[in-house]
């Protein structure tokens, strides 16, 4: 397996996921951060396992599930807005309360960064962090990305608006044809 850490790997979706998908995905407590607003129901994530092994090139998006070395699940990372083209593509992430703080973010993310850089041949790569997630900021921050500017105002969470970070990484500053 090509994308492990001593502590952390990465995988694709499988059916199994489903009971997963379905906790994470209802978790209430970042929603905020996703725009989502009603909850997921295990009919509608079906379907999406259903069509999670098809090709990032036609989808534009990739979720891998973040394991432990127990193989249990504990979070996952994406890939979305996938742009072929101009060679970039947005990062998500999200661990399970229970596992934050013991690396696998990091894990994960260094994971990620050395897959879109060798493996897809992505310039560049962002994300979007709410402004009072500090452990975000630091995790992207020590991943090497910048900060390149600040969306005021941008959710409105139950404790009212929030400012997001927009920050971006530069992966391979000379283009490769």
């Amino acid at each position: 397996m090509f994308l492990k850490t001593d502590q952390t790997y990465l995988r694709a979706l499988e059916p199994t996921d489903l009971d997963f998908l379905y906790t994470l995905e209802n978790d209430t407590t970042v929603w905020h951060v996703g725009n989502t607003l009603t909850p997921y129901s295990k009919f509608v994530l079906e379907q999406y396992l259903e069509n999670a092994a098809l090709d990032i090139y036609t989808v534009k998006q990739l979720r891998l599930v973040i394991c432990n070395t127990e193989n249990k699940a504990i979070g996952a990372i994406d890939l979305y807005d996938f742009d072929p083209l101009h060679r970039r593509a947005g990062i998500g992430i999200v661990i399970t309360a229970e596992y934050r703080g013991n690396g696998h973010a990091s894990d994960a993310l260094e994971l990620l960064l050395n897959y879109c850089r060798d493996t897809l041949k992505l310039h560049q790569v962002y994300c979007s962090v709410t402004s009072t997630n500090l452990p975000s900021i630091h995790l992207f921050t020590k991943a090497g990305f910048a900060q390149v500017g600040i969306r005021k105002e941008w959710f409105l969470t139950p404790d009212g608006w929030e400012d997001v970070v927009e920050m971006q990484q530069l992966l391979n500053s000379k283009p490769k044809l």
